[in-house]
């Protein structure tokens, strides 16, 4: 059956301010060699060139596993709490071998007898065994290839697992795998969708090799464009997990492009499900040449440590073999992603010193192999370094580290893959605002994180470009909330057991939420609480030491810090906005009563308005109302409860014109600014 096309594709996974500087219309969606130096779980996986035996053959793709027909509901039953990792890479072959032992835990409801796991199509299993006190036990093993484009292949290696015993509803248990094969750049997925291969490699640049977008293995390498030249990419391995390539095991239904929303979703919700799980990597990189400088794992740097076959040959004619341990830790809110690089960072747009800071801190580490635009890239962040300052504090937590990489762009906290020269342009400052915040805010709580990022992008548009500006751009970003954004009546407003789940900002899965709302909800508080209250909340709060505990207490305890600052009462915004979705407001001016107070003791004449607003959607709101006159400007603040009505008086000198409820900073339902011209009385009117 045809699948319709989706046109969010991949790239909308990406920060969409990464390749782009604000826009003033709605954006739019886009379519080996050496020894093993250490052990894992008993011996050391497989190896390119040793001599194991072949793994079980792959079911060709269109066939279908003997036995019951695995559903959806099977496949999400399995959730992972601990993954344990050797690899052994060799980017000259893109080359993977991978023992992987994983935890896992049956969240469904009924006992699995069986069970799916998934990896990359051009990976193949070689074993899987149940591992448990008493000893391991191997397991019947079939796999066969399923179409998913959670993987760049548009296809995925699927292992059945039978177990002697049915896996009852919550019981854990814990697997040795091992599987190997070929990981190099594939635009399947994109290209049976339409994409041209360099479009789709632009996009599907994950692979083990020096050039990660290399299009060599495009599977539409018949035509005419198929073998364009490949961009030079310093990374020897560039991987950035589920919804990319499947370079570890997953357990998840077929997902699909070209049906809504599903995959992104999918993403999200692995995101949310496993950020408490842990992951430990032992990493080995063969190498023929100058040895390879460093990996990032989860966004974590480890130096690479070099064994040479022959140390006293040429450094060019070396060889063996760079080893690398990142310790067991919980993934977070992210896909596991890897990424090794072979030249040294290098530190670039240090802060200045001063009285109140004596170190010198950078707020770049850069690796690239073409330095031309270094310079402008410095001097770009560092325009922009005095707002973050003002916003949350003089130094960042770490630098912002750039991996320069001809592909579309990838960031995970202050780790950002992209080209260095699109960076560098003046055009792209506010994304480069966007990708700084990272450097200063690392909560490890989505609607935080990427919520203040987005954020600062705004305030940059601000600064250099004016309010209007960046009202513009917000409310450009947002504007697909008002599609997603759940829909309330006012009896289910008042009845919780009946009201729309929606996604709380807290517990938000889609980056329409935890980034997009998230961005409009800082700039609501930053509105009510005023600037210098929400800097000092947002000062103090980043520098603490953060636990993995509840979001929700996380999200009350900032409001009783933002409370204090301020002076004001929030804890009803962050009930209809933060710990609660109700959807959007809906306001609307019901009345305009103008009227002219004569002149009195101690006050000139002037003129008295009476508005009457009315909010049809749940969250209360607190906006501003402006009235107009011919020379004159009133502007207060109006809190509007879900579904009232609120009345309020505005004294003007001048005769009134227009009355103007919300300037664009609040996002509603339908328009987010609302404008009801004064119609005044003749003199002597009752």
């Amino acid at each position: 059956m045809e699948r319709p096309l989706y046109v969010a594709l991949p790239a909308a996974l990406l920060l969409a301010s990464l390749a782009a500087p604000a826009q003033t219309t709605p954006p739019q969606p886009t379519p080996q060699h050496g020894e093993v130096l250490f052990q894992s779980h008993g011996a050391p996986p497989p190896t390119p060139d040793s001599d194991t035996p072949p793994p079980p053959e792959a079911v060709t793709a269109g066939q279908t596993p003997t036995g019951p027909v695995l559903t959806d509901a099977q496949r999400s039953s399995i959730l992972f709490t601990a993954y344990d990792l050797d690899a052994r890479l060799a980017p000259d072959t893109s080359h993977l071998t991978l023992r992987a032992r994983l935890t896992l835990r049956n969240i469904g409801a009924q006992p699995l007898a069986r069970i799916a796991l998934q990896i990359s199509s051009s990976l193949t299993w070689a074993s899987a065994s149940l591992l448990a006190p008493t000893g391991s036990t191997v397991l019947p093993l079939t796999q066969h290839l399923i179409d998913t484009d959670a993987d760049h292949t548009g296809k995925a290696s699927e292992a059945v697992l039978d177990l002697p015993t049915p896996l009852a509803p919550g019981a854990i248990l814990t697997l040795d795998t091992v599987y190997s094969g070929l990981l190099p750049a594939s635009g399947a997925r994109l290209e049976r969708l339409g994409a041209s291969p360099t479009q789709a490699l632009t996009t599907d640049w994950d692979a083990i090799g020096p050039a990660a977008s290399s299009s060599s293995n495009s599977s539409s390498s018949s035509s005419s464009d198929a073998s364009p030249a490949s961009p030079s990419s310093p990374l020897d391995v560039a991987l950035r997990g589920f919804g990319n390539v499947l370079w570890y095991p997953v357990a998840s239904p077929q997902l699909f492009l070209g049906e809504g929303a599903t995959l992104f979703q999918a993403i999200g919700q692995q995101r949310l499900a496993e950020q408490f799980a842990t992951i430990h990597l032992r990493l080995a990189v063969e190498y023929h040449g100058p040895p390879p400088t460093a990996a990032y794992f989860c966004t974590r740097r480890q130096p690479l440590t070099a064994f040479s076959d022959n140390p006293n040959a040429p450094l060019a004619d070396a060889s063996g073999i760079a080893t690398a341990d990142f310790p067991a830790q919980p993934i977070g809110f992210r896909q596991p992603s890897l990424f090794v690089v072979q030249l040294p960072e290098i530190a670039a747009a240090p802060l200045p010193e001063s009285a109140s800071q004596p170190n010198t801190t950078d707020l770049l580490s850069v690796e690239t192999s073409d330095p031309t635009d270094l310079a402008h890239l410095t001097a770009s962040a560092e325009r922009i370094a005095p707002l973050i300052q003002t916003w949350f504090g003089p130094l960042p937590l770490t630098p912002l580290t750039l991996l320069d990489h001809p592909g579309d762009p990838f960031q995970d906290g202050a780790l950002l893959v992209a080209p260095l020269h699109l960076l560098a342009s003046t055009k792209s400052s506010p994304a480069l605002a966007h990708s700084l915040a990272h450097a200063w805010i690392q909560t490890g709580q989505p609607w935080f994180d990427e919520g203040l990022a987005q954020f600062v992008d705004l305030l940059w548009v601000e600064q250099t470009d004016g309010r209007p500006a960046a009202i513009l751009a917000l409310n450009n970003l947002i504007q697909p909330l008002n599609i997603a954004e759940v829909g309330f009546d006012s009896e289910q407003a008042a009845d919780a057991a009946s009201a729309p789940a929606g996604q709380p900002l807290v517990s938000a899965t889609d980056e329409l939420y935890y980034r997009r709302k998230a961005a409009a909800v800082w700039w609501m508080l930053r509105g009510i609480a005023g600037d210098a209250p929400l800097q000092q909340a947002l000062t103090q709060w980043r520098t603490q030491l953060f636990s993995h505990e509840d979001p929700t207490v996380q999200a009350v305890a900032f409001e009783k810090l933002l409370e204090k600052t301020s002076g004001k009462d929030l804890g009803w915004f962050f009930s209809d906005w933060v710990l609660r979705d109700r959807g959007l407001p809906d306001l609307s001016i019901v009345a305009v009563e103008p009227r002219l107070l004569p002149a009195g003791k101690g006050h000139d004449a002037g003129w008295l308005v009476s508005v009457t607003v009315h909010n049809d959607g749940a969250p209360a709101v607190d906006v501003p109302l402006t009235v107009l006159s011919a020379s004159f400007t009133s502007t207060t603040r109006l809190h509007i409860p879900g579904f009232s009505n609120v009345s309020t008086r505005v004294i003007v000198e001048a005769p009134p014109t227009e009355v103007i409820l919300n300037d664009g900073s609040t996002p509603e339902i339908r328009a987010a600014t609302h404008t009801r011209e004064v119609i005044l009385q003749p003199a002597g009117t009752p």
